[in-house]
């Protein structure tokens, strides 16, 4: 006899979430309401499983979750937009210049008005979740079939068409972006093939003058010469407001690692013109660690909470002092907290080792590239001791995709978080300044996101731990200072404004 009888909801719920899970299985996270039985569907709404996008499409969420988080949406925009757009206009459509070059440049944050050309677009304007919309736009002179690449699902111009096609302002106000895309260019070929199909002179020295100023000289001169052989006047013209940085190399391993270092390049001078001076290096680094000991409970408490924990002085004492049996409170009704407490006491001691060894004068960049995989371990080692998490957990970084709630930045994929981490390090390993190691430390480990979780955690760590490189005290970032901490990490990641973070951390050093 079945002890837990069920209502005929309870089971239509769960055929209508086992049919959700089999298209989620395939990845999809964006439906159509002809796509979904009406029942399933209005059961699926109704426990919080499905969210209404617009009408006659859904977004599949969790219950739950606050009414006004976006993390959901961000995550699947791209692929509304691509089902969309094919439910409306089969194959004629693609996103606007600027938006296909932003993808191409591997960009994080979605722009909140996304354009679509098209010839059976109406010029009407369809309002999304989180401030965002659609236009779809009655392009005129639609992009052939041979000028338009599949990327996410998305339909954007191939880099050369989008090049030629972004209009001067976009050198202005993404100029980072379009510094990563003209470095993708293997060659000239295909962007001096679309200049002389349209007769593009004036775009020509544009385009031109900003390949010599991200340092392809070479590239400017052929687009230059091939146009005039051709009997086009070209004048050359250099559309960035400010000269952008020059990076050693003129095309970097991947957009996604030509966007850190030139986030590194351009922000450091921002933080060190808010940061405090270097005290040095302590003369006692025994007091040094001493003092980084005495201060755990503080630490702790306010770092978990920042991440959600339900942590208590109790708990983090009995931790502290090693009364702890992993299998045993891990039954506890707050295991995770509990775990996530006592992983924090283990990474705690492993991060100390670190700080000896960057006190002892070692490259602070490469101590934190030889340790940062044991800080994560240890900050994890009691959940899978405990049964909450896998074994493969500990593995590394990780191989799907992560989401900040609340966040326009989207984390880049799994894929470039492998080129990016030992980037990262590189450029620690290179950094003369410990305010620039520790700001940029932190908001980079986090901006990469390399872990399913921890990140935060994580990237106080390394945060401190580049402090300590320059004798600055251990911080402690205040639970109460949540809404100004994250506002000031989001402003950095979808904006590019370092300064509030910068003027953050330093306030919270200072006192």
């Amino acid at each position: 006899m079945d002890s837990h009888p069920t209502s005929p909801a309870q089971r239509r719920l769960a055929a209508a979430l086992r049919t959700l899970k089999e298209q989620q299985d395939q990845g999809r996270v964006v439906f159509r309401s002809a796509e979904l039985d009406r029942h399933d569907r209005e059961a699926l709404v109704e426990a919080g499983f499905l969210r209404p996008v617009v009408k006659g499409w859904y977004l599949a969420s969790r219950p739950g979750e606050a009414p006004g988080d976006t993390t959901p949406w961000f995550a699947a925009m791209p692929e509304f937009i691509a089902g969309y757009c094919n439910a409306r206009f089969g194959d004629q459509w693609h996103v606007s210049p600027d938006y296909s070059v932003l993808v191409h440049a591997g960009a994080t944050a979605h722009p909140t008005q996304v354009i679509i050309h098209a010839p059976e677009g109406n010029n009407s304007v369809l309002e999304l979740p989180a401030g965002c919309s659609l236009l779809d736009y009655r392009a005129r002179g639609f992009a052939g079939t041979d000028q338009i690449e599949v990327r996410g699902g998305l339909r954007v111009l191939s880099l050369p068409v989008a090049l030629v096609r972004v209009p001067e302002a976009f050198f202005q106000t993404a100029a980072t972006d379009a510094q990563i895309a003209l470095a993708a260019l293997p060659d000239t070929s295909d962007l001096n093939r679309e200049l002389l199909t349209g007769g593009h002179s004036v775009v020509a020295g544009r385009l031109a003058g900003a390949l010599r100023a991200v340092g392809r000289p070479h590239f400017a001169d052929d687009v230059l010469g091939t146009m005039r052989a051709s009997g086009y006047t070209v004048q050359e013209s250099n559309p960035f407001q400010s000269a952008p940085p020059v990076l050693g190399s003129t095309r970097a391993p991947s957009p996604h690692v030509h966007r850190l270092q030139l986030m590194w390049r351009t922000m450091r001078e921002e933080v060190l013109r808010r940061f405090p001076d270097e005290p040095g290096l302590p003369e006692d680094s025994h007091a040094y660690v001493a003092a980084v000991r005495e201060d755990f409970g503080a630490d702790a408490y306010h770092s978990l909470s920042i991440e959600g924990y339900r942590v208590t002085d109790e708990m983090i004492e009995r931790v502290a002092n090693g009364d702890w049996n992993p299998r045993q409170h891990g039954k506890d009704a707050d295991a995770r907290s509990a775990m996530a407490a006592h992983g924090y006491w283990r990474a705690f001691e492993v991060v100390q080792d670190s700080l000896r060894r960057i006190l002892a004068t070692e490259n602070p960049g490469e101590v934190a590239r030889a340790s940062h995989g044991m800080w994560y371990r240890a900050l994890f080692g009691p959940s899978v001791e405990a049964g909450l998490l896998s074994a493969a957990d500990l593995a590394g970084y990780r191989n799907t995709p992560v989401y900040i709630r609340n966040a326009r930045h989207v984390p880049p994929p799994p894929e470039a978080v492998r080129e990016m981490m030992p980037a990262l390090f590189d450029l620690l390993a290179r950094e003369p300044s410990a305010a620039v190691r520790a700001v940029l430390g932190h908001f980079c480990f986090v901006f990469i996101h390399p872990y399913m979780d921890g990140n935060g955690r994580m990237g106080r760590f390394l945060m401190n731990a580049m402090l300590a490189s320059g004798g600055y005290p251990w911080t402690i970032l205040r639970v109460e200072w949540r809404e100004t901490y994250m506002a000031a990490l989001e402003a950095a990641s979808s904006g590019g404004d370092i300064g509030p973070f910068a003027e953050f951390l330093a306030g919270a050093v200072q006192g």
